[in-house]
């Protein structure tokens, strides 16, 4: 079991995000060879590469807390020690837990009023907390990996190792 966790914690996002930017591309291209070649396009299509474009963002964000990949700026981190590094990292995942926590809690609530009335989506006439359901979906996610990166560094805090920085797109 763990084996299948392990593999689901490492590449659950990349999942995720290719299932989604296949439906999107793929969509996407129909739409534009209908459109172009039978002067036809549908409602169904434009909402499939909205709402997957939406799950793209939220599942994409989870993965970036996951590799350190999101904005931030770290210029103060060149100059502090290994200690007040970690420290600063874990600040920050904390903040970044409440303000989560937070979006969460109200992102829900949209689902739930969405659920209680039965609204559908315009062109694929669904339920439409299918897809308000991918923001407190992702910022679930978020959580999880916030948590994760937590342990991580309290961990290398605590083992006297430096705290994991992620890939740096630029040096």
């Amino acid at each position: 079991m763990s084996r299948i966790y392990q593999a689901i914690d490492r590449n659950g996002e990349r999942w995720l995000l290719l299932v989604f930017y296949v439906m999107l591309v793929g969509t996407m291209f129909v739409e534009v060879v209908r459109r172009e070649l039978f002067s036809y396009s549908s409602i169904w299509g434009e909402e499939m590469v909205r709402y997957s474009f939406i799950y793209l963002a939220w599942i994409g964000a989870a993965a970036a807390v996951r590799e350190r990949g999101h904005i931030r700026i770290d210029v103060i981190m060149n100059y502090v020690g290994r200690r007040i590094k970690a420290l600063l990292y874990m600040f920050g995942d904390i903040v970044m837990l409440i303000v989560a926590l937070i979006a969460l809690y109200w992102s829900w609530e949209s689902v739930h009023v969405s659920w209680k009335f039965q609204s559908v989506t315009h062109g694929l006439r669904i339920g439409q907390y299918f897809f308000l359901f991918a923001v407190p979906f992702g910022f679930g996610l978020v959580i999880f990996r916030l948590v994760q990166s937590f342990l991580r560094d309290l961990s290398d805090l605590r083992g006297g190792r430096n705290v994991y920085e992620g890939d740096k797109l630029f040096d």
